[in-house]
């Protein structure tokens, strides 16, 4: 039986690319290595068809294919969260429902753009765990600059109240360690406590773990990184965390640069030999010389700089 997600749920989860060919098809072999090359570094995670993964550019029966590839390459490993947000619950519940009978821990949810007062936000989600049913696991993913939708603390505090099968917050709103705080302090005077991953391409990562995160739920391809900074900071180690951190710092700060972010990760990912293509499907961005020459530096310069910090 597949371990769900829950309000407890602590670690490092990955967000998945989709691995295509140079001619735009689903590489599902690249997948089996993808996931591979993720399980070796000791996350504890892994979510799949989300913006990352190019989900919107999948048709309905190759999302599908892609969830059930992952899924089987997992083989229950480490519990796998799949994106399913759609604008309508149909869509939405179909690739649900498919997700949790192929083994899947949980289901993540974005908000519709068209949702844009907190009456509207509670109804969405609301609205989503009925047509889902209460057996499904929910993590509620907050990330304005994509979505448009800005969630308040008080909204989300009326979802953890009213909607319990919501067990897991991916937290991408900037600024946003205060609202980590706030939402860790209403849990101190009872309110439900939720699992709260946080995103934003790493960008403020030891900071979110030091507010009270349980863990990033990041596309860096760099995995280790993700790993050795937790496992740093679970031991107290607040400056060989920062230490580790601040080596990748430059690489996870140019990802912030929209539309470069996912050919610069699969370029990178591609380099390490976790897939054959650096493809990212159209419309998306494809690296230029200069840019190429940037990575070889900055890869470069963070294989020394881990090593002398290793000793």
């Amino acid at each position: 039986m597949a371990v769900h997600i829950q309000s407890d749920t602590r670690g490092v989860f990955v967000i998945a690319a989709t691995p295509f060919t140079d001619s735009g098809a689903v590489d599902f072999d690249g997948i089996d290595s993808l996931t591979d090359f993720y399980l070796s570094f000791g996350i504890d995670g892994l979510t799949i068809l989300g913006i990352m993964g190019e989900a919107q550019k999948l048709s309905q029966d190759e999302a599908l294919a892609v969830m059930r590839r992952f899924l089987q390459r997992v083989a229950g490993r480490v519990p796998v969260v799949v994106g399913v947000s759609a604008p309508a619950f149909d869509p939405m519940v179909s690739l649900a429902r498919a997700a949790m009978d192929e083994g899947a821990a949980g289901v993540m949810i974005a908000p519709p753009p068209t949702v844009k007062q907190d009456e509207q936000f509670f109804g969405f989600y609301a609205g989503a765990c009925k047509a889902l049913g209460p057996d499904v696991p929910v993590c509620l993913q907050d990330y304005p600059a994509i979505t448009g939708v800005h969630m308040s603390v008080p909204v989300f505090s009326q979802v953890v109240r009213e909607l319990p099968q919501v067990v897991m917050l991916k937290a991408e709103d900037q600024p946003g360690l205060s609202k980590i705080s706030r939402i860790r302090a209403l849990e101190a005077q009872g309110q439900r406590r939720v699992s709260i991953l946080v995103g934003n391409n790493g960008l403020f990562y030891p900071l979110e773990l030091a507010r009270g995160a349980d863990g990033p739920m990041t596309g860096v391809a760099y995995p280790e990184m993700l790993t050795e900074v937790y496992h740093a900071m679970q031991r107290g180690e607040r400056d060989l965390a920062d230490d580790l951190f601040e080596v990748y710092l430059p690489l996870v700060r140019y990802e912030t640069q929209a539309g470069v972010a996912l050919a610069w990760r699969k370029e990178i990912l591609r380099r390490r030999g976790a897939i054959a293509s650096a493809k990212v499907r159209s419309p998306g961005a494809q690296l230029n010389s200069d840019e190429h020459d940037d990575l070889t530096r900055m890869m470069a310069r963070i294989a020394s700089k881990t090593a002398a910090l290793k000793g």
